[in-house]
C-alpha cells in the first residue's frame, strides 16, 4: 500500500523532479545539476543524490559519460493501488451530511475501501494528543481530516501517513487542502447587516476557531465592521468553551442585557439551537433578531422563512479529495492547496433593525 513520506531535503528534490518529469516540465533529457540546482534552489550534491533515486527507479539512463541523463517516460505512470482512507469527521452528524455520504461513495467507486473513523474530532474533544493516540492504532494509508483545528492539522502534516486538510484552519499547515473561498461572502453579509442598521452583532463560532488566535474568516469579519465605524471586541467573538451547556449559557448571558440585533453562527447544528434558545425568550428572526449562517444544510429548504447562509457547491470539493487520492494510489504525494467558490445566500432571516 501506498505509504509515502518526504522526510528529507533530498527526498522532498526527488519529487519535484519525479513530479516535474511526469507533467512535461522537463522532455526527453534532463538538465545538468548545476542548472536544476539553480532552479530548484538547492546543492548540487541535493540534485546529485535526487537523480541517483531516480535512476534506480529506471525513471533516468545515462547514453555515456559527459550526456545528459534520458527521461523514460514509460516508467513514471506507476499502476495505482487500492488504498485504505479513513475520514476522520468533525462531529458524529457529518456521518449523514450529503456531500460527506458522496465523498465516501466516490473514493469507493474508484476502488479505494474508504471509511469513516469510528471516533470524531468532536469526541475526542479536538485534543491532539488523543487524536494522535486514536490514528497510531488505526490501519490507514491515508486520512481525509474535517474541519481540524490548527493544531490538529499541524500534528498530521508531520506524520509519514499522508493526510488532506478539508476544510479547517489549514492555512498554514504543508497539508493538501481545500478551503471554501467565503472571504466575499462574509464581507458582503457584514455590509447588509451594517446597511440594515445593526451595530451589535454577534459571530459564536467553535473554539478551534477562536483559539489561539481568531481563524482568518471571523477576523476578517471583525475587521469590516471596524472599517464601518464598528467598536470591536469580546462581545463581538464571545469565548463559551464548547459544550451544548456553555452555549445556551452564552446566549443567555448575551440577552440578558446588551442583546445583540444580529447573530452569524458557524454551523447549522448551532443554528437549530439559535433557533430553539430565540423561541424559548418568545423572539423570532427577522423581527427581533437577524440570523444567518456561514455555512449550509440540506434542512435550510425547510426552514420558512429560508436561513440566509453561505452556500457551496459540492462537486469539486469532492472531485478534489479524489483526484488527491488519485494520485497518492500512484505514489504521489501532491500537497496541493486548492480553494472552492461559494455564494452568499439573503434568506428571509436577515431584516432590518427592530425599533424599540
Amino acid at each position: 500500500m501506498v505509504n509515502k513520506t518526504l522526510s528529507t531535503f533530498t527526498d522532498q528534490v526527488t519529487e519535484q523532479l519525479r513530479q516535474g518529469m511526469a507533467e512535461g516540465r522537463w522532455r526527453k533529457t534532463l538538465p545538468g545539476r548545476k542548472r536544476l540546482a539553480e532552479e530548484l534552489g538547492c546543492s548540487s550534491w541535493t540534485i546529485e543524490g535526487a537523480v541517483e533515486r531516480l535512476a534506480q527507479e529506471g525513471l533516468l539512463v545515462s547514453p555515456g559519460p559527459g550526456r545528459r541523463r534520458q527521461i523514460v517516460l514509460s516508467n513514471l505512470q506507476a499502476e495505482p493501488r487500492a488504498l485504505r482512507v479513513m475520514i476522520l469527521l468533525y462531529e458524529e452528524s457529518d456521518r449523514l451530511a450529503g456531500y460527506m455520504v458522496d465523498l465516501l461513495h466516490q473514493l469507493q467507486n474508484t476502488g479505494h475501501h474508504a471509511i469513516f473513523a469510528e471516533k470524531t474530532m468532536r469526541e475526542f474533544k479536538m485534543d491532539v494528543r488523543r487524536i494522535a493516540r486514536f490514528v497510531e492504532k488505526t490501519e490507514a494509508d491515508a486520512w481525509v481530516v474535517v474541519a481540524g483545528s490548527r493544531s490538529v492539522l499541524e500534528w498530521f502534516a508531520e506524520q509519514k501517513t499522508p493526510a488532506f486538510a478539508l476544510f479547517g484552519r489549514n492555512r498554514m499547515t504543508s497539508l493538501a487542502s481545500l478551503s471554501l473561498q467565503k472571504s466575499e461572502a462574509m464581507v458582503q453579509l457584514a455590509d447588509r447587516l451594517l446597511d440594515l442598521g445593526h451595530h451589535r452583532i454577534v459571530i459564536l463560532t467553535r473554539e478551534e476557531r477562536r483559539k489561539p488566535t481568531p481563524a482568518f474568516l471571523e477576523q476578517l469579519f471583525l475587521d469590516r465592521l471596524k472599517e464601518r465605524g464598528i467598536a470591536t471586541g469580546k462581545y463581538n467573538l464571545p469565548d463559551w468553551g464548547d459544550s451544548p451547556k456553555e452555549f445556551r449559557s452564552v446566549l443567555d448571558s448575551l440577552f440578558q442585557y446588551t442583546p445583540p440585533t444580529a447573530l452569524i453562527v458557524d454551523q447549522p447544528s448551532l443554528l437549530v439551537a439559535v433557533f430553539q434558545h430565540l423561541s424559548r425568550l418568545q423572539l423570532t428572526a427577522p423581527e427581533d433578531v437577524s440570523l444567518a449562517c456561514t455555512d449550509q444544510s440540506e434542512s435550510f429548504e425547510w426552514f420558512d422563512p429560508q436561513v440566509t447562509h453561505i452556500s457551496w457547491d459540492a462537486r469539486p470539493v469532492i472531485n478534489r479529495v479524489v483526484k488527491w487520492a488519485d494520485h497518492l494510489s500512484r505514489g504521489k504525494d501532491i500537497r496541493r492547496k486548492n480553494t472552492s467558490q461559494v455564494n452568499l445566500v439573503l434568506g428571509g432571516t436577515v431584516g432590518p433593525v427592530a425599533r424599540s
